[in-house]
């Protein structure tokens, strides 16, 4: 495992914060909220995942990788743990002056029965169940939601729709939770998001938007949609393109080879430079090339 810097990374007790900072048994930048303790986990390529764990109650100094079990996506250094972390333990103060309440519910949910509920206000509860889970408003509640944003049942599931629930009620969610709100809104429903704000998202504001503004530019070039390191041809890897990225059956498909440290999957897909990519027609690593391939 590559160990991290320790020269930049403060060991420090509890701050106004509320967050205690330090290094880990293994090298790597550690931090305590309240009953969570989180970790800056060294990845491929040089990055670091942001991950966690309940109730570790060792000194910071005597964590070790092993410890932490739960993954939050990615973050980006030192710097960005750090203002994570304090941002991290003002969620976890507000949370502590809002009203919410865990009771028990007998219900049936899109996602099953309903297992537990947490009450954020009179028709505002979050259900969980054994695989997913997701608010549940009233009809009145629900009539508040923008036209363009609003579901027929009042059901709004966990993993992206929760936002429309924080962005319609903010006044029931944390500084954390309403920041995070407004960027799924950005991402996923763009559309909505300037018509209620009433302006137009700039370039990196929402990742739809830019998906869109990608298709649009490179509606005419082969991009890569599946790709391996070549058993043919060492150091190289092997890339399928389709024009625009399509997919299906009848979609004409294209092989391309090239040196495997210049392939990068890239946020919206790897676009093939025809004048530097010339077109493969060699022996496959693809199963389901090989009885196609010369």
């Amino acid at each position: 495992m590559t160990m991290l810097p320790s020269q930049s990374f403060e060991v420090s007790a509890p701050d106004a914060s509320g967050a205690e900072f330090g290094r880990s048994a293994d090298g790597m930048a550690v931090a305590r909220v309240g009953d969570l303790v989180f970790a800056m986990v060294p990845a491929r390529d040089g990055q670091y995942l942001l991950a966690s764990a309940w109730r570790a109650s060792r000194p910071l100094a005597e964590l070790k990788r092993d410890d932490f079990y739960s993954h939050h996506g990615s973050v980006e250094g030192e710097a960005a743990f750090r203002n994570r972390m304090i941002e991290q333990a003002g969620h976890s103060r507000e949370l502590r002056l809002l009203s919410r309440q865990t009771v028990r519910v007998t219900c049936s949910t899109p996602w099953g029965p309903s297992q537990g509920a947490t009450v954020y206000a009179d028709g505002i509860v979050c259900h969980t169940t054994a695989g997913h889970g997701g608010f549940r408003l009233s009809d009145a509640r629900n009539a508040k939601v923008h036209p363009m944003l609003r579901t027929d049942g009042g059901w709004y599931e966990e993993d992206a729709a929760w936002a429309i629930v924080a962005l319609t009620f903010p006044d029931l969610f944390t500084t954390y939770e309403r920041n995070c709100a407004d960027k799924t809104i950005r991402d996923s429903w763009p559309d909505a998001w300037e018509a209620i704000f009433d302006r137009s998202l700039a370039p990196g504001e929402s990742y739809e938007r830019d998906a869109q503004a990608f298709a649009r530019e490179h509606a005419g070039d082969w991009i890569v949609t599946a790709a391996l390191r070549s058993d043919h041809h060492t150091g190289m890897t092997e890339v399928i393109a389709t024009i625009g990225g399509m997919r299906g059956e009848r979609v004409e498909e294209r092989r391309f080879l090239m040196p495997s440290d210049e392939y990068a999957a890239g946020r919206f897909g790897f676009v093939i430079d025809e004048a530097r990519h010339a077109a493969y027609e060699g022996p496959s690593s693809f199963v389901a090339w090989r009885g196609r391939a010369s």
